[in-house]
């Protein structure tokens, strides 16, 4: 039997969201059976997206939740293709910590949290990196990498793992290697712009994208700088930015302009490139074509989305493009079987169709804290797909879990503190990091 479409208001979620409770144990209950396993333009209308009616009893197809030891990069993985995580069915938290400095008026905390060897690592909005035992939430180690003449505040930054090294990016064009045991600092060198995302390693070399627009490819080892590839530069841009993708020889950067350019890892050499830019100019705030979610790389497709409203597939290899979407996001997509699950900059959350964009479901989410007078806009970060769920975090202080196959809400919570980073799932644990700078595990 074919999950069933369920349309649910925002309202709805909203009075879910002021009854949730301190658990999961309430809302992540709640499953469907995994069943086994031409471009139709999408309509935007004064209601937002609408499900394709021709789809409408096609299955929503997810492969067993499997459970990955580590999170390695923002996004997951260089690749930033993480599939269907495991979760216990009722994770409680288990402990809170301080990574450090929240977001503040000068600042603000961009960091996603990594997870390796049972160690959380995270990265505050000063560049004070803390190493958490993933068991306690006690301290490893923290090591401050803010410079004694930095006093002038500043945005982004950070981190990545690979091969017993965290890589870290700031927002004061430095670029730093550390110990992963230790903290210490085996290199560190400067790039030519402040860095707004975290860093890409893998392979033996680091990739940065810079607010200039420039990707930097530096030596793992030493921190030489390899090679450089300049986009087109933008006035205005959002605050945070995405980090590259990486699949086998190909880097994927993504950049503020809208443009995204495939690249050889080994040179920089330009394979192909696209743009994600608005197509018709509405208004200035809708005229930043900004890829701030970072592209995803699923089995040689690129899933890229910008800000201007354009979400793009696009082959790996050469370029070209399987479908396009008028959908736009601030956030990173997600890859779940058959599907591409994104929130989107009117609050709502969509399940996509992998080959070719149509859509499958569409959930309205609450897009301000005051509805009545349409005050304190909601931002929604993730989603992360993990045990047949899909679970975003709010800037309200709430957490969601939704249906990947119908879109129902399973249900939600209160966290400690609002949330605009998207969470992690590592090890069958569930963390998020708040704007005040609280670290929270729950499993």
């Amino acid at each position: 039997m074919a999950p069933r479409t369920l349309h649910l208001t925002a309202a709805l979620i909203l009075g879910l969201l002021l009854t949730g409770c301190g658990t999961f144990n309430d809302i992540f209950v709640a499953k469907e059976e995994r069943l086994p396993g031409q471009r139709i333009a999408i309509l935007a209308t004064d209601r937002g997206l609408q499900p394709d009616p021709q789809i409408a009893d096609q299955p929503v197809r997810l492969a067993e939740p499997y459970v990955n030891p580590a999170w390695t990069q923002a996004g997951g993985s260089p690749a930033h293709a993480m599939y269907h995580l495991a979760l216990s069915e009722s994770p409680r938290r288990v402990w809170t910590a301080d990574v450090g400095d929240g977001s503040g008026d000068d600042r603000q905390l961009l960091a996603q949290p990594l997870v390796v060897e049972n160690v959380v690592y995270t990265m505050d909005s000063l560049s004070l990196v803390t190493a958490f035992d993933a068991a306690s939430g006690h301290v490893v180690w923290r090591r401050n990498l803010e410079p004694e003449d930095e006093d002038d505040g500043y945005f982004g930054g950070g981190i990545a793992y690979d091969n017993g090294r965290i890589y870290v990016s700031t927002g004061f064009a430095r670029v730093f290697a550390l110990d992963v045991g230790t903290g210490e600092v085996i290199w560190q060198t400067a790039v030519a712009a402040p860095v707004r995302a975290a860093p890409t390693a893998t392979e033996g070399r680091v990739f940065v994208v810079t607010l200039d627009n420039q990707t930097v490819a530096l030596a793992a080892e030493d921190g030489a700088t390899l090679w450089t590839h300049n986009g087109l530069q933008e006035d205005a841009d959002l605050i945070g930015g995405a980090s590259p993708a990486v699949s086998g020889s190909t880097v994927v950067a993504p950049y503020s302009s809208g443009e995204i350019v495939g690249l050889l890892a080994e040179n920089g050499r330009v394979l192909w490139s696209d743009s994600l830019s608005a197509v018709a100019r509405v208004d200035p705030l809708g005229d930043i074509a900004q890829i701030r979610g970072a592209p995803v790389i699923d089995r040689g497709i690129v899933f890229a989305i910008s800000h201007a409203g354009r979400m793009i597939a696009i082959d790996l290899r050469q370029g070209v493009r399987a479908w396009e979407a008028e959908v736009g996001g601030v956030e990173m997509p997600w890859v779940g079987g058959d599907y591409v699950f994104a929130v989107t900059t009117d609050a709502q959350l969509v399940a996509l169709t992998r080959r070719e964009g149509r859509v499958r479901w569409v959930l309205p989410l609450p897009r301000y804290e005051d509805p009545n007078d349409q005050q304190n806009a909601i931002q929604w970060a993730g989603p992360v797909l993990a045990s047949d769920r899909l679970i975003l975090a709010g800037s309200n202080g709430q957490a969601l879990s939704i249906s990947p196959y119908t879109g129902e809400v399973l249900g939600a919570i209160e966290l400690p503190g609002d949330v605009r980073i998207a969470p992690v799932v590592a090890g069958g644990s569930l963390y998020f990091v708040t704007d005040g700078g609280t670290l929270v595990a729950y499993r």
